[in-house]
């Protein structure tokens, strides 16, 4: 089979189209002939070695971190899935490898494909939709009628967050360019800003959460806007030593998340707020919550581009430059 695969880390977008061997199964997993996959800023570092502090691999390695396709065999212990079934996962972050013609997944990080979805929609689910609910409920616990604020929810992680946040009873604001506004709305936003006229640090006081998603820059801002002993939970700014501690690292490595965090984390305590970073993690019990959630409400993901195996270097380039408005997906 074909995988795309990096031989070092760096800086460049340089993967290469290899044949490798098909996976062989264990007991618990099952063999995924890989229809499409979803193209991510984490692809991005990953091949860049950020998170090696997080989470380290060995070369060649085949990126790709979500996918959809059908399960041609099943291992011996397999119980709840069959040949034949659509599924997809988000693949646990040790035993990546999307970009591949075939994928050996764990049975417990996989969950069957909402009936109205393609593979390309399905593709572009996955990783957003278990960090909106992994940041809504494991993180933030959030409650009923609390207002939670997405800044830059136009994008591919709005498009699932916004409509689970309201299923879960919050008010929900978001920010982006005037462009995004009817469908934010469309799919339950309470309340847009137009970032271009409005500031939202500005016109916001008394957030319950916010789910950051600009990064470091904006931490500040979005503590400001947070009322005393309200929560933030960020996907792009600085992990702690509380993420080190939740995450079972060892001591050194607590150490140092404790000061690469250290900057927000002094932030966080000067305004009473709970700051917390998310790594997503495989789960294939909560993607078929979203499952359910995704058929009742016909949610649909939002996606940007899709490229063909052969192009994958374009895809990943395209996310990048950061100008996609939406999921970047490569097709099989």
């Amino acid at each position: 089979m074909r995988a795309a695969q990096i031989h070092s880390y760096s800086k460049e977008i340089q993967l290469k189209l290899n044949e490798v061997k098909i996976p062989d199964l264990n007991r618990d997993e099952v063999l995924i002939k890989v229809k499409a996959a979803g193209v991510n800023p984490l692809d991005i570092l990953i091949s860049k070695g950020s998170i090696r502090m997080i989470s380290d691999y060995k070369f060649p390695l085949t990126l790709g971190n979500e996918l959809s396709g059908v399960i041609e065999a099943v291992g011996k212990s397999v119980v709840n899935f069959h040949v034949g079934d659509r599924v997809y996962t988000r693949l646990p972050i040790n035993q990546i490898g999307a970009f591949a013609e075939y994928a050996a997944v764990k049975e417990e990080a996989i969950a069957l494909i909402p009936e109205h979805l393609s593979f390309v929609e399905a593709a572009a689910v996955p990783l957003t939709a278990l960090t909106a609910y992994q940041a809504l409920n494991d993180m933030l616990h959030a409650q009923p009628n609390k207002k939670l604020f997405i800044p830059g929810g136009t994008g591919g992680f709005g498009a699932m967050a916004i409509p689970i946040a309201k299923s879960m009873g919050l008010y929900v604001i978001t920010s982006g360019s005037e462009r995004g506004r009817s469908r934010t709305i469309s799919i339950g936003a309470d309340r847009f800003i137009n970032y271009k006229e409005e500031n939202y640090a500005d016109v916001l006081s008394d957030i319950d959460y916010v789910i950051d998603t600009l990064g470091a820059k904006e931490i500040k801002a979005e503590m400001g806007i947070l009322k005393p002993y309200g929560k933030l939970v960020s996907l792009k700014a600085a992990p702690n030593y509380r993420f080190a501690v939740d995450h079972h690292f060892p001591l050194w490595k607590k150490w140092l998340f404790g000061l690469v965090g250290s900057r927000i984390d002094s932030l966080a305590r000067k305004h009473h707020i709970e700051y917390q970073f998310i790594f997503v993690q495989a789960n294939g019990s909560q993607l078929q919550k979203m499952t359910t959630l995704i058929e009742k409400e016909k949610m649909m993901p939002s996606i940007d581009a899709i490229y063909k195996f052969n192009d994958i270097n374009k895809a990943l380039l395209k996310v990048a430059t950061g100008h996609s408005q939406g999921k970047v997906i490569i097709t099989f």
